[in-house]
């Protein structure tokens, strides 16, 4: 998924002692870059810093040393990524693995640093947005499931992270319009637009400009040029609220979105193929894979072949729609699976 902001800039990750926060709201606020999840107090957190643009792309420095063993699970800033990583450190810590959970760290300019030089440990990622963002050159669209894995795994070799096996649930981004908008102008697919985007707003998240699966590829595949770009949220509420209030036309939500299956929106097919396969991955530093041996493969692996992409649905209709805590619907969802404990 393009689902993480694309900041230009260069970021510091400043180690410091958690106090324990947590996150509340699913949606960052504006300039808000991270939020914490529950963690202990005695276990060490990250805050990212955005810093200048470097012609070199960003970098990430660490400041401050790593006094613990705990498996830094992270999230990117999307209300689903911090459900599935909640599932991942709930499951580790079901068998004994001691867990440190960094919620909301932000996007893969920040993210892919930080797993790199180990400031996080554990990041469950999305096959085909991971693939553009390591290897733009490399036309993720025209592979399959397994050519992206492998691809992955050639690139990510040097640099000591593992790409464990990925799971049948996949989540792209979905191009929506509300029913009102598709009855108005005959929508069904993306295609569909082509017509009328002239004369329509399109809501996404900031790095929606610059994302081959999001505005550069609506433009180059389907040959759509919107009227205006209202850059919101990734995927989320403000996304919602402006197609809702008619701030937006056509905007950005995730194909796993709660919302679709309750018909608030209609999902525009891709008949041109725009979106990758983007099933779920757990990318893990290998230092830990080595400390903590089968006891983590398996259990990562055990969870990851039993999510489904209509959990992730159910999931995020949980939180989004019904109000519950990820923390709380991961235990659920582990419990439902058998996942809870040996």
């Amino acid at each position: 998924m393009a689902n993480a902001s694309s900041h230009c800039g260069a970021a510091r990750l400043i180690r410091t002692e958690n106090r324990g926060y947590r996150t509340d709201s699913m949606s960052p606020r504006p300039g808000q870059f991270r939020r914490w999840r529950r963690a202990s107090a005695a276990l060490a957190s990250l805050v990212v810093v955005v810093a200048a643009c470097s012609p070199g792309g960003p970098s990430v420095e660490a400041i401050g040393a790593r006094a613990d063993d705990a498996v830094v699970v992270a999230s990117f800033n999307f209300a689903e990524s911090v459900v599935v990583a909640e599932l991942y450190a709930q499951a580790l810590e079901e068998v004994g693995v001691p867990v440190a959970r960094q919620g909301q760290v932000g996007p893969r300019e920040i993210m892919e640093p930080a797993l790199e030089q180990g400031l996080v440990d554990l990041v469950p990622e999305y096959l085909g947005s991971a693939l553009a963002y390591l290897d733009p050159r490399t036309a993720a669209m025209d592979l399959d499931v397994e050519a992206i894995r492998s691809r992955l795994e050639d690139i990510l070799a040097g640099k000591d992270v593992a790409v464990l096996a990925h799971s049948p649930a996949q989540n792209q981004n979905g191009i929506v319009v509300t029913p009102a908008t598709a009855a108005r102008y005959g929508l069904s697919k993306v295609s569909d637009l082509a017509p009328v985007a002239g004369e329509l707003v399109f809501a996404g998240p900031p790095e929606c400009r610059d994302r081959p699966f999001c505005l550069p590829g609506l433009r180059e595949t389907y040959g759509l040029e919107f009227q205006d770009f209202l850059p919101v949220d990734s995927g989320d509420r403000q996304t919602r609220a402006a197609l809702s209030r008619g701030d937006a036309d056509v905007g950005l939500l995730f194909t796993t979105d709660g919302h679709l299956a309750e018909g608030d929106f209609v999902l525009l097919a891709d008949d041109r193929g725009l979106q990758p396969a983007e099933n779920i991955v757990p990318l893990v530093r290998r230092e830990v894979v080595a400390r903590w041996g089968q006891t983590l493969v398996s259990r990562i692996d055990a969870l990851t072949s039993t999510l489904t992409t209509d959990a992730l649905s159910e999931m995020n209709a949980e939180v989004g729609i019904e109000g519950e805590s990820p923390a709380e619907v991961a235990a659920d969802w582990l419990d439902d699976h058998d996942l809870k404990g040996d």
